[in-house]
């Protein structure tokens, strides 16, 4: 396992829609290790793959309830809305409020390739919604709710 560099705002890559992950391999299994790891080490709570530099649709979560990695993973259903603060690994030092659903259902596939479902609620739902916005190239300054709009 390594700790991986996370591209920062303004870096082209951040900006590209990930493809598809087809197999679930040991080079796969090794990206999520590296991911959960480097997330830890920088204090986040979300982390995907384009972030560390791989245009690959995996993303790592940890809320408090241990880590989850999510392969592929599509919102199906979302309900409600909450205005919170955000900020990103990959963005330093900038917070925005971003409006968000305040529940999500996720599917997606874990590491032992099976098709789970997360019903995600208050900050797993914006935590999910922040990294699958990831996946297509899409960042949280993208959908800041301007100060005069508070």
């Amino acid at each position: 396992m390594a700790i991986r560099t996370i591209r920062n705002y303004g870096d082209e890559l951040l900006r590209k829609k990930s493809r598809v992950v087809d197999e679930i391999n040991p080079r796969i299994l090794l990206l999520i290790k590296d991911m959960e790891e480097t997330m830890y080490n920088s204090k986040g709570i979300g982390l995907a793959a384009p972030q560390v530099g791989t245009l690959k649709r995996i993303i790592v979560i940890d809320v408090g309830d241990g880590p989850m990695a999510l392969i592929n993973p599509e919102i199906l259903e979302m309900q409600g809305s909450n205005i919170s603060n955000e900020g990103c690994l990959s963005i330093p030092g900038v917070q925005k409020n971003v409006e968000r659903p305040e529940k999500v259902t996720v599917k997606a596939i874990n590491e032992k390739a099976e098709e789970i479902i997360i019903n995600g609620e208050g900050l797993l739902a914006r935590a999910l919604c922040h990294e699958i916005d990831h996946l297509d190239g899409i960042l949280f300054v993208d959908k800041a709710i301007d100060d005069e709009e508070k």
